[in-house]
C-alpha cells in the first residue's frame, strides 16, 4: 500500500509499505479516508523528533473499519470511525486514574521507536491497537474534516482549556493561533471566557481568530501585555495557553498571566528550555505542561463539535490527494497552509 514516509529533514516520500495486520485480538484495521497535517508532523519533517528513515508518519485519522479483532467490541467491520493520535492500554496505574495520555503502554502513531514504534496514519490503511478505547464511530452527518479534529487537534484546544482551570469570566490569552491554537480559543469562548486575547504574527490567522469572537493582538506590532492588562484592570490574564512550543513564548505567557493564575503550555517542547523561575515564583503561578488527554477528551469533544459548540471546518484550508504530500509539507511549513488533510 501507499504510505508517506520519512526520510530526512526536509524530505517526505510517498512509496509502498507492507500491509498492516491483526496483531492482538484487540486490534482493528482502518481503511483511511482523510488524514491531516499536523504541527507535530512539522517537527518530524523539521528533524526536531527523530524518527527512523522509511517510517511511515502522521497521526490524525477518519476511515472504515475493514478487519477486527475477535475481542473488539464497539466498532464493527463497516463502521465509519474517527481515532485518537495515541493508543493507551486501559488498565495500568494511569489508565485506571484517566489520564490516558500518559498510558505506560502508550503507542504514538507515525512518531518512530521512541514512542511504540506505531506505523502512522498517512496511509492508504492503518493499524489501530486497542480498537475500542483508540476508536469512536463518528456521529451521523458529521464530515472527515471536523471529524478528523477529535483526535487529536481539537482535543488538544480542548485539553488546554480544560485543564487550565478556566472558569466562566475569565479572561485567557492564546499565544500561537495555529490549528490547536485557534481550537483553544473556540474551546474558551465554548466554556464561558468572558474575553479571550489571541496573539500571532500571521494576519490571516488573527482574523480567523476574530471570527471566533477573539480579540486579535499581533505579536509585534501590537502589544500583549498592554491588551491584557487592559482587559483586567491591570491584573494580568487568568489563564495563558502557550500553544507555540518555544521559550519566548513561555516567557510572555509568564508576564501576561496575574498572580496565581496559569500558564497552560500545550505546545510541543523538545528541548531544554530556560524558564525565569523567579517570575513564576513571585507571581505564584501554575505551570501546566504536557501533551494532551486525547482520549480522555474525545467524547466531550464529540458531543460539543455535534451540537455546534465547536466548530473546526474553516480551520481546514487545503485538500490533497496521499501522492502530494511532499508538496503538502512543503506548503505547510511555509505556513501558506492551516490545515491540509489528505486523501488517499
Amino acid at each position: 500500500m501507499r504510505a508517506v514516509t520519512f526520510q530526512a529533514p526536509g524530505e517526505v516520500l510517498v512509496e509502498e509499505v507492507p500491509e498492516p495486520e491483526l496483531v492482538d485480538a484487540r486490534d482493528a484495521i482502518v481503511q483511511i479516508e482523510a488524514t491531516g497535517v499536523c504541527g507535530s508532523d512539522l517537527h518530524i519533517y523539521h528533524g526536531r523528533v527523530q524518527i527512523e528513515r522509511g517510517f511511515t508518519i502522521g497521526h490524525e485519522y477518519v476511515g472504515t473499519v475493514i478487519a477486527a479483532g475477535e475481542d473488539v467490541r464497539d466498532v464493527q467491520i463497516g463502521d465509519r470511525v474517527l481515532g485518537c493520535f495515541q493508543t493507551a492500554c486501559g488498565s495500568c496505574f494511569f489508565c485506571r486514574r484517566g489520564w490516558f495520555h500518559k498510558c505506560d503502554f502508550s503507542r504514538t502513531f507515525g512518531h518512530g521507536a521512541a514512542l511504540g514504534s506505531l506505523p502512522g496514519t498517512q496511509a492508504e490503511r492503518a493499524l489501530v491497537p486497542n480498537a475500542d478505547l483508540v476508536l469512536r464511530k463518528v456521529p451521523n452527518g458529521m464530515s472527515e474534516d471536523i471529524a478528523l479534529f477529535a483526535g487529536d487537534v481539537m482535543g488538544t484546544g480542548y485539553h488546554a482549556v480544560e485543564q487550565s482551570g478556566l472558569a466562566p469570566g475569565d479572561v485567557a490569552a492564546v499565544l500561537g493561533l495555529g490549528p490547536v491554537g485557534l481550537c483553544a480559543v473556540q474551546a474558551a469562548r465554548a466554556v464561558g471566557a468572558a474575553h479571550v486575547i489571541a496573539v500571532d504574527s500571521v494576519p490571516e490567522r488573527l482574523a480567523m481568530a476574530e471570527s471566533f469572537g477573539a480579540e486579535p493582538v499581533h505579536l509585534s506590532e501590537g502589544d500583549p501585555r498592554a491588551a491584557a492588562r487592559e482587559a483586567t484592570d491591570g491584573r494580568g490574564v487568568d489563564v495563558c495557553i502557550d500553544a507555540v512550543g518555544d521559550p519566548r513564548a513561555l516567557e510572555l505567557a509568564l508576564r501576561l498571566t496575574r498572580k496565581c493564575g496559569t500558564v497552560q503550555a500545550i505546545g510541543v517542547y523538545a528541548e531544554r528550555c530556560e524558564v525565569h523561575m523567579g517570575l513564576l515564583w513571585i507571581k505564584a503561578l501554575n505551570l501546566h505542561s504536557g501533551h494532551a488527554n486525547v482520549i480522555g477528551h474525545v467524547d466531550s469533544v464529540l458531543e460539543m463539535m455535534s451540537a455546534g459548540l465547536l466548530d473546526p471546518s474553516s480551520l481546514v484550508t487545503h485538500h490533497m490527494s496521499l501522492d502530494e504530500a511532499p508538496e503538502a509539507y512543503a506548503l505547510y511549513d511555509r505556513r501558506e497552509a492551516l490545515k491540509i488533510v489528505l486523501k488517499p
